[in-house]
């Protein structure tokens, strides 16, 4: 069955395609990819995983076309995004 990974660093987009058995997980299929090896800087155990925008397991079963998604930490509270564009545009007009 056909299925990609997915991952995303602030400099790059890493979109790999792949046949896998009937039968893969979703940690199946990210080690098959070879996107660990690439990116040595994940963890699996920190990192969460998803397909289609939803988190899911790593052993969670793939059907065929999924995408798998390995997303990076959040290192800004969603919340206070709104907030800091304000703070920030309160700046700029006081220049």
């Amino acid at each position: 069955m056909q299925i990609s990974v997915a991952y995303t660093q602030p400099a790059q987009q890493i979109w790999l395609s792949l046949d896998v058995p009937e039968t893969s997980t979703v940690l199946q299929a990210i080690e098959r990819s070879g996107i660990l090896a690439r990116c040595p800087e994940l963890d699996l155990k920190k990192n969460k995983v998803g397909v289609f925008g939803r988190i899911t397991q790593l052993t969670a079963p793939l059907a065929d076309g999924d995408r798998v998604e390995i997303y990076r930490p959040i290192t800004v509270d969603p919340k206070t995004v709104p907030q800091r564009k304000i703070t920030l545009a309160d700046d700029a007009e006081d220049d």
